[in-house]
């Protein structure tokens, strides 16, 4: 039994191979991510902010809330329910990052 908080890449890689396959292509959400994620660890080197979670929500959320809200012309009822958050989570979030 394995007590480790390692996680097998490799087989992590492989089950969800069929799943990436469709998101890796040149241009996909997926591919641009992993993409950015490279350069960002890359970049950093052996420095460890401690935070990439939380530094890599922000950078993903906060343009995603915009654009959405611009897809739906600022309707905020709209936003939520196309991001599958409820209207008051949305709120909350768009004055976090002072988007409203």
């Amino acid at each position: 039994m394995n007590n480790s908080n390692v996680i097998n890449l490799p087989s992590l890689q492989n089950d969800q191979l069929n799943t990436d396959q469709n998101n890796s292509q040149p241009g996909g959400l997926n591919a641009t991510i992993r993409e950015s994620l490279r350069q960002l660890l890359n970049d950093l080197g052996d420095e460890n902010p401690g935070n990439i979670y939380d530094l890599v929500l922000q950078q993903v959320e906060a343009p995603l809330l915009e654009l959405i809200l611009e897809h739906v012309e600022g309707n905020q009822s709209k936003a939520a329910e196309c991001l599958g958050i409820n209207r008051g989570t949305l709120r909350k979030k768009l004055k976090a990052y002072q988007l409203i």
